[in-house]
């Protein structure tokens, strides 16, 4: 079992973050935020799939002015994401957002971060210190030998949460990022050891699906299994949806999140002599917004099917011609090849409605 660090607890909208809270999975729009209906739908589908938090870039005053509409749409908390304009934070505010991401590094004056602060006090909203190695102040920079290093980011992040507690403000999470996952690691470590607010873990700029991934599962996988962490996004070039499968992914490969439907499928070789890949495709595109959990198994042959099979909720040996049907550990007969898709299918919504009664 991992033993999560204890931290502080703030609340999003409803949705709490550390104290040992279930890890939450967020995520972010890439939609125009003036585009209210596109960005509504977007953000529907990623409450659907199971992002408890989305955030939306606001580069200007007509896409904070846009939040209040779309923030009345949709159910899940919505965090403003705030680079140097602080009156950007200030209207996103007003619109009722349900939290914020600063840097205050780049928001100006002491006075400019004070307004923000109060504003955010005025109405109890937390703010993300949001912290990227791409993105340090000179000074810090000059004194790491011009390099992001992981010292050099966590004292970016110090510096910032010291300008908010000055402000006597302390309803804080905090991320440090880089698209290096070694420094990444490092510097989520040692902020660990000086702060106690929740940590929202990331590697920025990740890459494409597949790069992503594998980097934000090292990345974070190495760091949750230490105990870090408490919120999390997957940083993908592409469409956030799947940046919060991909989230749940990781916490479930640490047995940190049940969530949702896993998939168990061999990776095919000689020996198979059915579409595998295209079948667990087809049902991974199928099957993403189902929330309960329950685990698949789809396999290409009889050497490691049948037994991997059977340590399933529901499973298919397939073959040529036709397969066998695992429920529950035992076999429960044999499958067309043509129906092995509608048979897994159909089997999945009869433990959905039994679970549900």
């Amino acid at each position: 079992m991992i033993k999560r660090r204890k931290t502080k607890v703030i609340t999003i909208g409803g949705v709490k973050i550390g104290g040992g809270n279930p890890i939450v999975i967020q995520s972010m729009t890439n939609t125009r935020t003036t585009d209210v209906v596109a960005t509504i739908k977007q953000i529907n589908q990623l409450a659907d799939a199971g992002a408890r938090i989305v955030r939306c870039a606001v580069p200007d005053h007509e896409s904070a002015r846009a939040l209040k509409t779309i923030r009345q749409a949709v159910h899940v908390p919505l965090i403003a994401d705030i680079h140097f304009d602080y009156r950007l934070a200030l209207e996103s505010i007003k619109s009722g957002v349900d939290g914020l991401r600063i840097n205050p590094g780049n928001i100006g004056s002491k006075e400019r971060i004070d307004a923000v602060v109060r504003a955010a006090q005025d109405v109890g909203i937390p703010i993300r210190v949001g912290v990227n190695a791409g993105s340090l102040p000179q000074d810090v920079l000059e004194r790491h030998n011009f390099h992001p290093t992981a010292e050099a980011v966590v004292e970016t992040a110090m510096r910032n949460i010291r300008e908010l507690e000055a402000c006597d403000f302390r309803d804080i999470k905090v991320s440090v990022k880089s698209s290096n996952v070694t420094v990444m690691i490092e510097a989520y470590r040692q902020l660990s050891k000086l702060v106690d607010y929740p940590l929202h873990l990331g590697v920025t700029e990740a890459g494409t699906l597949l790069s992503g991934s594998i980097k934000s599962a090292v990345g974070m996988g190495i760091l949750l299994s230490e105990g870090i962490g408490d919120t999390l996004r997957v940083s993908l070039t592409d469409d956030p949806v799947l940046e919060v499968k991909a989230g749940y992914e990781i916490l479930r490969a640490l047995g940190l999140s049940n969530y949702g439907i896993e998939i168990i499928s061999c990776p095919t070789c000689a020996r198979a002599e059915y579409d595998v890949i295209g079948l667990v495709n087809s049902l991974e595109r199928k099957l993403i917004n189902i929330r309960e959990p329950l685990t698949i198994a789809v396999m290409g042959c009889v050497v490691n099917g049948p037994g991997e099979a059977k340590e399933a909720d529901v499973g298919i040996a397939c073959g040529k011609g036709g397969g066998i049907l695992f429920k529950h550990g035992k076999a429960a007969g044999k499958v067309k090849e043509t129906e092995y898709e509608k048979v897994l299918m159909t089997e999945v919504h009869n433990l959905l409605k039994q679970k549900a009664t």
